[in-house]
């Protein structure tokens, strides 16, 4: 018993020295448990640093901003790796050759990894980070892509203005005659006040003729990175006014407009309520920035000549080697009338195309004047019509112009609306397009094919995702006018409130788009008789109740080969009458 209790005052005595002694009597003395205690806090250290990294790897394609705290702990992290792995070599060469050091080296080593083992195990304890980043507020896709920006003179001395009165009023307005490219101009304004750091935020979004008011907040509060809590428009406006006003200095830009508009119905803070938020609207009429009470209205004209001559030639590709192709080229940039959505529309649709076929395109033009009468599109008309008919030179073989059928399809979608190609591809099979090509991966594929085509050839635009496509709005009203003629007609209507009145000429539609129908649609029957329709859409008021169809309400539409439906409550018994489905 006596010698037990004498070993252990031995033990507890040495330890205690060891404690309190030089250090340098640990380093000689306890070389084992230092060199273990530094591998096992290295090891660990690894292993946490190759978990944060994928985190970060993770957190960075969700496309979130990462915290400086954890992109200096990384840094800290991989420079002590860096800096210890000299000393990780030197016990490996040790446990490797078994062999004795001498004591200084030994000494070294060891003062070594007791001085980086507390480093190491101080940024283990700062590791446990509950998240590594956040979303960031987006900066626009808008500006992003800008690129068509021309500096011409009539652009540039619009843009000059523009810049200038931000400096000296809150509301700004452009307007100019649709195709002019008041679009472009206002994204290139944004995109300038950003690089310049002149606003806080820039934010542009599109009203279009039937605003959807919860879209455009959406995509406000997706700038600023703001979650709804509420779900009303009148919560959500709350929540965004609010938001807004944090925000010392913003640009807004209303693309589009067509009528008077309340700015806090969205939720946006102006004039005494927040005298840092600046309004650039665009319109087509001038009355619109009157009723807005814009302090500056500005005026995007038309190019000159020599403008629209560099703005075609670019377009068309052509060479100043081909003197006789030019002449012809210039007379029908001449018939563009300067509007640069025509210019370019009709330069993509000419490219690469014959001395004869520049010609003869020449001659439509001369010969036909009747488009210009038209008061909605005037001189935009014939232009677009000659493009739209230079679809069909590639695909004369076909009894029916399949390419000019896929774009008539994409008119069906609500103005300003990103189109889904799967949609397009689904309705484009339905209604029998390509009837040579037997399998659906090859119809499919001939349906993209055209999708492109009408890319490339300035009537369908790209969209923000790739999956989508948009159509300028102009060119849309272009397709209804092709479409609201003749015996084979389309009619495309947002945000029904009454049935239309039923007229003969109802007979003679072969595509009916219907969106966001109110629940409580006025004189809604049960039944209609299109004898030739082939295609309907028809979609209830989102948000709200469902639009409730008859079982009848398909009875006479023995033609009808796609069928689009959301939002709407109905009989399957009502498909029974419905042969080509």
């Amino acid at each position: 018993m006596a010698e037990f209790v004498a070993a252990a005052a031995v033990e507890n005595v040495t330890n205690q020295a060891m404690t309190y002694a030089s250090p340098y009597l640990r380093y000689f003395f306890r070389y084992g448990q230092i060199v273990q205690d530094f591998t096992n806090q290295r090891n660990a250290l690894k292993l946490r640093k190759g978990t944060v990294k994928d985190c970060v790897g993770e957190a960075k394609r969700q496309i979130e901003i990462i915290y400086d705290e954890v992109e200096d702990w990384l840094r800290r992290a991989e420079k002590e790796l860096e800096e210890t792995q000299n000393l990780e070599d030197e016990i490996d060469r040790v446990k490797c050759f078994k062999w004795c050091p001498k004591w200084g080296w030994r000494y070294c080593l060891s003062k070594k990894l007791a001085e980086k083992t507390p480093i190491i195990s101080d940024l283990l304890q700062t590791s446990n980070f509950a998240q590594v980043g956040h979303r960031g507020s987006l900066k626009g896709i808008e500006f992003i892509t800008s690129t068509d920006f021309r500096d011409f003179e009539s652009s540039k001395s619009a843009f000059n203005q523009i810049m200038e009165a931000i400096n000296a009023v809150n509301m700004i307005g452009l307007h100019g005659m649709p195709g002019v490219g008041k679009t472009t101009l206002a994204k290139e304004v944004g995109k300038h006040a950003r690089e310049q750091k002149l606003f806080d935020k820039v934010v542009m979004f599109t009203m279009s003729q039937n605003p959807n008011i919860r879209t455009i907040q959406d995509k406000v509060a997706e700038m600023f990175g703001l979650n709804f809590r509420t779900n009303t428009e009148e919560g959500r406006a709350e929540e965004l006014w609010s938001r807004l006003k944090v925000e010392k200095h913003i640009l807004i830009i209303i693309d589009d407009l067509w009528d008077e508009f309340k700015l806090e119905s969205i939720g946006i803070p102006f004039g005494d309520e927040h005298k840092g938020c600046k309004i650039l609207l665009t319109t087509r009429q001038q009355q619109v920035c009157s009723k807005m009470r814009c302090q500056e209205e500005i005026q995007l004209g038309i190019l000159s000549k020599d403008e629209a001559w560099v703005l075609f030639k670019d377009q068309a590709g052509l060479e100043d080697d081909c003197s006789m192709l030019n002449e012809v080229a210039k007379e029908v940039a001449g018939e563009c009338k300067g509007l640069p959505l025509a210019i370019v529309t009709v330069a993509k649709a000419l490219k690469d195309r014959s001395l004869d076929e520049w010609r003869d395109a020449n001659q439509r033009f001369k010969d036909s004047t009747h488009l210009y009468d038209e008061e909605v599109l005037g001189g935009v008309l014939e232009p677009l019509k000659l493009s739209y008919d230079y679809l069909k030179k590639d695909n004369n073989q076909m009894t029916v112009n399949h390419i000019q059928m896929c774009f008539l399809l994409c008119s069906l979608f609500p103005e300003d609306d990103e189109i889904c190609t799967e949609l397009l591809i689904m309705c484009g099979i339905g209604v029998g397009l390509f009837p040579n090509v037997y399998s659906i991966e090859d119809k499919r594929k001939k349906i993209v094919e055209a999708l492109k085509k009408l890319q490339k050839s300035g009537f369908l635009l790209e969209a923000d995702c790739a999956y989508m496509m948009r159509m300028h709005d102009v060119v849309r009203d272009f397709a209804h006018w092709l479409t609201s003629t003749g015996e084979n007609r389309f009619m495309v209507k947002d945000k029904l409130k009454e049935w239309p009145d039923m007229v003969e000429s109802f007979e003679c539609y072969t595509a009916i788009a219907l969106w966001n129908c109110s629940s409580n649609l006025k004189n809604f029957p049960d039944k209609v008789e299109f004898s030739k329709l082939k295609t309907l859409f028809l979609q209830g008021e989102q948000k709200a109740d469902s639009l409730v169809v008859s079982s009848t309400f398909f009875e006479e539409m023995k033609a009808l080969q796609v069928l689009y439906l959301r939002n709407v409550s109905f009989s399957l018994k009502g498909f029974n009458s419905l042969p080509n489905l």
